[in-house]
C-alpha cells in the first residue's frame, strides 16, 4: 500500500542521510562595515534625540541629518522614511526608531515589489 499523503515521508526516504547545504554568508565584509556604521549613526542619533525632546527644532535637525547619513550609508532604502516620520511625532523620539529601522533593513532587506512584471 503506497503512501498517498505528501506530508508523511515514506519508509524509503526516512532512512536516507540528510546532507545540509553549505551555508553561504548573509553579508559580505563590506556590508558588515556599512551596517556597523549605520547602527553607530542610529545609536548616536537616538541618544541625542532622547535628550533633545524639549527642543523640537534641534531634534528635527538631528533627524534630518540622520536620515541623510543613513541614506548615504545604506543606499536607496525607502524604509528610512517611516523612521523619519516616527521621529517627527512629538513624544516618540525617546524610542529608538533609527536603531529599529536599521535593524529591520539588516534583517529583512529592502522593500520588494510583490507585483511581477508581465512576461514579454
Amino acid at each position: 500500500m503506497a503512501n498517498d499523503n505528501p506530508n508523511i515521508p515514506s519508509l524509503a526516504t526516512q532512512n536516507q542521510p540528510v546532507t545540509p547545504a553549505p551555508a553561504k554568508p548573509r553579508f559580505s565584509a563590506g556590508d558588515k562595515k556599512r551596517f556597523a556604521l549605520a547602527f553607530a549613526v542610529a545609536v548616536v542619533s537616538d541618544f541625542f534625540s532622547a535628550w533633545l525632546e524639549f527642543l523640537p527644532p534641534l531634534q528635527w535637525a538631528v533627524d534630518v541629518v540622520t536620515a541623510g547619513l543613513l541614506f548615504l550609508i545604506l543606499g536607496r532604502q525607502w524604509l528610512l522614511l517611516p523612521g523619519l516620520i516616527a521621529e517627527a511625532i512629538p513624544g516618540l523620539a525617546v524610542l529608538p526608531f533609527w536603531v529599529l529601522v536599521v535593524g529591520s533593513i539588516a534583517v529583512w532587506g529592502s522593500i520588494q515589489s510583490s507585483v511581477k512584471p508581465p512576461a514579454a
